[in-house]
């Protein structure tokens, strides 16, 4: 098997980053004697919702509870309809599914890669005309996929059309802007999820909450333990999320250098777009008014044996990618045939089989996306040839 000299991933070279620092915030939550909650969780939140500019950040234990919380807090529940994309993680959908509501999917931009606001208008409209059918349409949750923010104007303007709640799925666009605007501050709430691999990660699982409206946060601060408000008091039917204190701990740490980590990631993109822009492959550039801070850099091949054959090539040449996501959700064995599709999702299924990413993680070297863009050259050039 071939050993990878650049892998798609890295988290550990940001614990390497760090070393010394994320060694002493361990040892002092270790040292403190508080493992459950506590200081250094709430001075992770306050610091966390001064960063993306906030009222309330609220710890969890992780992203697909980060979705499932925000959920509940704006209470949606069994039989509701919420709109979301087939183009993500299958944690978006399996929160939904675990507040009983019903996962109502939308095609994508064909650009952006997320939710596509006419599609997602022309499907709200079904839903709202026939709720004995498909239940009442409750919320949207856009995602801000790879790094990429939705098109968060237009989709407010539906959702105050039709009454909806707006959850922003973040869990791969910490600090992406939009009208220099983060993502995450735009709907009435947002969860990211901060496993190892995101642009803010934890060294375990973990999310957060965020959210202007104080109703929403009081509600996600009861559902996150049991519903207390007094210890062993239930006030609401309520889970066991909580953000571990040694995860905050770290997560203080790695918080004090993500701006200028989505700037390394910024920094390898445009040097992609830079040297691969002569090839016929399709590579992310941002939309006006967008700030893309690369969670994950995807380019697009002309046909889908291209894909295949190019990760082939690198991965026999040390470079490690990856396909992200490989099949659309509403394909896969656990929900084909089980979730609603009002409207085709023919940009979605397609899309699969053209993207791949490539690395993009701020601890590479500048050799490194050189010697990935001077492969993917190579391996281009031998098209014509």
């Amino acid at each position: 098997m071939t050993s990878l000299k650049i892998v798609p991933a890295n988290p550990h070279a940001s614990y390497v980053a760090h070393k010394d620092e994320i060694d002493t915030a361990v040892a002092r939550v270790l040292d403190s004697g508080w493992y459950i909650l506590g200081q250094e969780v709430e001075a992770f939140e306050r610091e966390y919702a001064a960063w993306n500019e906030v009222a309330h950040c609220m710890g969890v234990a992780n992203g697909t509870d980060a979705l499932e919380l925000s959920l509940r807090a704006c209470g949606v529940g069994s039989g509701d309809a919420v709109f979301t994309v087939s183009n993500t993680a299958v944690a978006t959908v399996a929160a939904v599914e675990r507040c009983g509501a019903v996962p109502i999917l939308v095609d994508v931009d064909p650009v952006t890669f997320t939710i596509d606001p006419n599609c997602l208008e022309d499907v709200v409209n079904q839903v709202v005309a026939a709720p004995d059918h498909y239940g009442e349409a409750k919320a949207i949750i856009p995602v801000h996929l790879y790094g990429h923010p939705a098109d968060m104007p237009a989709i407010l303007a539906i959702a105050q059309k039709h009454n909806l709640f707006v959850i922003e799925d973040c869990a791969q666009a910490h600090g992406a802007t939009l009208n220099g605007r983060k993502v995450g501050t735009w709907g009435d709430i947002a969860a990211f999820s901060l496993y190892p691999t995101k642009n803010l990660g934890a060294f375990g699982d973990a999310g957060v909450i965020c959210t202007n409206n104080d109703e929403l946060a009081h509600n996600v601060r009861l559902i996150r333990q049991y519903g207390w408000e007094e210890r062993y008091i239930s006030l609401i039917p309520g889970l066991n999320s909580r953000l571990d204190p040694i995860q905050a701990a770290i997560l203080r740490v790695k918080l004090q250098y993500l701006d200028q980590d989505n700037d390394g990631r910024v920094k390898w993109a445009d040097r992609y777009n830079t040297l691969l822009k002569e090839t016929t492959l399709s590579l992310p550039i941002p939309l006006t008014g967008a700030r893309h801070v690369y969670h994950q850099y995807i380019l697009k091949t002309a046909e889908p044996a291209q894909r295949d054959d190019l990760r082939q090539y690198l991965h026999e040449r040390g470079i490690g990618t990856q396909i992200l996501y490989p099949m659309p959700i509403h394909q896969q064995p656990a929900y084909n045939g089980r979730i609603p599709i009002i409207r085709k999702l023919d940009i979605t299924e397609k899309l699969v089989n053209y993207i791949m990413n490539l690395p993009v993680y701020p601890e590479l070297a500048g050799e490194d996306i050189e010697e990935v863009a001077q492969h993917i050259l190579n391996w281009h050039a031998g098209l014509s040839s």
